[in-house]
Order: C-alpha cells, then sequence, then structure tokens
C-alpha cells in the first residue's frame, strides 16, 4: 500500500508557526500582566487605609456612625434637660429682672453708713421666724436638709442681746408631725404665744395626696417653753387649693387681743411656667391671705381675707408676709417679691391705717441686692416694737439669717436700716 505524504510549502510552514508561537506569547504576557497589576493593586491598598467616608459604607462606618449619633444625642438631651433639672431641685434660675442695678436718684443717706449694716447671725437658716420672751430671742428656721426626711424640722437658735446667736445644734422643736404631711420640706415657721400662756407655732407643710403643693400648719408647745417640743394639729389650718395651697404664716395680735395668721396663697405653684413658675403669661394672682383665729390660735373663724397680691413691680410672685402694728396705729405689712432663687429677691414692705387694709406700697424695697453687698435678702420677720429684723440672704450655697436694726420714720411711713447695737 502506498503512503501519501503532503508537503507544505516551508515559507508557509515558517509563518504559521511564528503567528501562533506570538499569539500564545501575546496571551500568557496579558495574563501575567493582569497577576502583576492585580497584586500591585492589592499591596496598595494594604500599604494606604480607606477613608472613613468613603462609599460604599461598609459595617464598620455604619457602627462608629450609629454610636457617634447616640452620644450626639444625649449631649443634646443633657444640654437640655439638666438646667430644667437643677432649677427643680436646687433652685438655680436666670435673673432677668435687674431693677436692683439702677441707681436710686434720691437713695436715703440711712444705705450708705457702715454703722448701719446687717450682721451675720446663723448659717444655713432661712425664713427666720422670731418671738421674744423672758429677755431671751427665739429664731425659727426652715428645715435645714431640703426634700430629706431625716432632716430636722424645725432648727431653733437663741440669743439674749440680737447680736450672737447661738443655735441649738441637734434640737428639732417640732419632732413628730401631723397625719396630713409628709415627712420633707417643713419651711418658715413662726411663733405666737396665747392668753393660757402656751406657744402656737406655723409653719409650711408639704401635703401627702397633693403633690409636692404645700399647706399651713399649726402646733401648739406642750407647756410654757418657746423651745416646744411644739404637737401639731392631725389637720391644716389652710390649704387653699385654688391658690396651689398656701405656705409662708406668721402670726399677729391685734390691740383688742385678737389673734390672726397671715400668710402666702401659693398661686406661683399653679403658674405657666418661667421664673418661679410664674413669668408665663397669663401670670397667676399670689396673693397674701389673713385668717382671723380662735383663742386657742388654731381655729379659723371665717373665711380668709386678701390683703395684697402681685403687680408689675413684684416679678412672679409676693411671699413671706409679716404684719407689726406702731404706736400711731399704723400697720406695716413687710414681704418679699420676685423669685427667692434670683439676685431679684427682697424685703418691702407696705402701711396702712387698718389691718385688712388697703396697704399702700413703699416706692423703694427696704432690702434688695446690693445693700452693703447683700444677695437676695428676703424672709423677714420683724420684732413685735418694730425696732428689730431677721432675715435671710444668700452666703454661697446656703441663705443664712442676718440680724438688723429698723428706723421707722412716722412722718411718711418710711422705714430705712439703723445701727444694731446690742440688748442690755
Amino acid at each position: 500500500m502506498a503512503t501519501v505524504i503532503s508537503v507544505v510549502p516551508e515559507k508557509y510552514v515558517a509563518s504559521s508557526v511564528v503567528q501562533s508561537i506570538a499569539a500564545s506569547g501575546i496571551s500568557d504576557g496579558n495574563r501575567i500582566q493582569s497577576t502583576l497589576d492585580a497584586t500591585a493593586g492589592v499591596s496598595a491598598e494594604k500599604g494606604k487605609k480607606r477613608r472613613f467616608f468613603t462609599r460604599p459604607w461598609g459595617r464598620r462606618q455604619i457602627g462608629m456612625l450609629a454610636v457617634l449619633g447616640f452620644f450626639g444625642l444625649a449631649l443634646t438631651a443633657l444640654v437640655i434637660v439638666l438646667p430644667i433639672y437643677f432649677t427643680k431641685i436646687y433652685g438655680f434660675a436666670e435673673d432677668t429682672d435687674d431693677y436692683w442695678k439702677i441707681t436710686q436718684p434720691s437713695e436715703d443717706y440711712s444705705y450708705y453708713l457702715e454703722e448701719n449694716r446687717p450682721m451675720f447671725a446663723l448659717h444655713n437658716f432661712p425664713d427666720p421666724g422670731l418671738i421674744q420672751h423672758n429677755g431671751t430671742w427665739y429664731a425659727y428656721g426652715t428645715n435645714p436638709r431640703k426634700k430629706n426626711p431625716n432632716s430636722i424640722h424645725v432648727p431653733v437658735a437663741t440669743s439674749t442681746d440680737f447680736v450672737n446667736w447661738t443655735l441649738h445644734e441637734g434640737y428639732d422643736a417640732m419632732p413628730t408631725l401631723g397625719a396630713w404631711e409628709k415627712k420633707v420640706n417643713h419651711w418658715a415657721p413662726d411663733v405666737i404665744q396665747r392668753d393660757d400662756g402656751k406657744f402656737v407655732m406655723y409653719y409650711s407643710g408639704e401635703a401627702k395626696n397633693y403633690g409636692s403643693h404645700h399647706c399651713v400648719g399649726v402646733a401648739v408647745s406642750n407647756g410654757t417653753n418657746p423651745l416646744g417640743p411644739y404637737i401639731p394639729e392631725d389637720k391644716p389650718l389652710a390649704c387653699p387649693h385654688k391658690h396651689g395651697g398656701a405656705i409662708d404664716p406668721s402670726p399677729f395680735r391685734d390691740t383688742d387681743g385678737a389673734l390672726y395668721v397671715v400668710y402666702k396663697g401659693d398661686g406661683n405653684s399653679i403658674g405657666h411656667g418661667g421664673n418661679c413658675g410664674n413669668s408665663k403669661k397669663p401670670v397667676v394672682s399670689v396673693p397674701i391671705l389673713l385668717q382671723e383665729l380662735e383663742s386657742d390660735g388654731v381655729t379659723p373663724i371665717r373665711e380668709a381675707v386678701q390683703i395684697l397680691d402681685i403687680d408689675d413691680t413684684d416679678g412672679p410672685l409676693i411671699e413671706a408676709p409679716d404684719i407689726m402694728l406702731t404706736e400711731d396705729g399704723t400697720y406695716y405689712l413687710f414681704f418679699s417679691s420676685h423669685c427667692y432663687i434670683s439676685l431679684g429677691y427682697n424685703v418691702k414692705y407696705a402701711h396702712s391705717k387698718s389691718l385688712k387694709g388697703p396697704y399702700l406700697r413703699a416706692d423703694r424695697p427696704l432690702l434688695q441686692t446690693g445693700d452693703w453687698g447683700l444677695e437676695a435678702p428676703g424672709g423677714a420677720t420683724v420684732s413685735t416694737d418694730g425696732r428689730k429684723i431677721v432675715f435671710h440672704a444668700n452666703c454661697g450655697k446656703f441663705r443664712c439669717m442676718w440680724s438688723a436694726a429698723l428706723d421707722i420714720r412716722s412722718n411718711n411711713n418710711t422705714i430705712v436700716m439703723s445701727t444694731l447695737v446690742l440688748d442690755q
């Protein structure tokens, strides 16, 4: 059998082989170059960190943004909530009324006399009540630890000269409480002696089942010692819900022997917000009320009558009323205005020829911020003869008691500060 051999011209064989080899080399070269490029890209990516905000975002970026967002919201909430919280709990608020910075065009010279400077008396002793008995002065103060059920309810201090005061450390003038009140926040006690020789204490107590509102409580000493102890009644003396309760009671005996208690209807506690709860319109009435009492000092006679209310010069409230009668038959009503946590707080006064008013206000507060360097003086009580006064003013984080003397000028019904001298 014959074998046929196909012969291809040489020129075609060489060209085909060369083309085949060239194509193979190009293909392999591309693959090698691609591999090199990919390796270089990975190396470059490893050598360079990816920017955080480069899209698309991965889980890491999303997670970190969520954490940052949470902390941002939390910080914003703290900035908004903390001022509100501390205003409510600790009473700090911005004073928007700086009337006391305005220089009085005809300021009485007595305010420039150093000898008329009030004298520091007691640390942490707000809203002092005052009575004198057998040559000794007794001062009663608001409980020293706010919102603390273990606090003394009514602290007491005494003095024989009205200048040097001694706090009865650890002593509570009212160790037990009435059935109507909570264990915290007993404010502004004041005392009077009744005909049988016993003493009656009036105070502000926080009522059960009435939110954080206060009512006027009353307690009677178990003997004839102004130190007490005082036994409270099982129900409040006054608690007008239409006024948001009542605080800051002060007793008064008229020339005919009739007993009264004057107190604040706590209207700003039911206001529409703002400074001390009552600087946003419509502003709520904050009246001073006068209640006549039976000779026991405990039983009310008829309804309380309003003798004063806030006006445009008072800010959100008036409070801490106290009444005294001069020999010429003029009644003086002392009270504080503006928010007690602001520098606008002060001691004002008004006068009348009738116990029930109307009362004519004085042009200038008796005491205000700036007088002898005092800050927010208020919560005053005046002696029955009108010659002496105790009040509190800011002292750091506390409100401390000062004692001072008064000069009542009957010719024009004005009162100014005077020089305090030691009682003999």
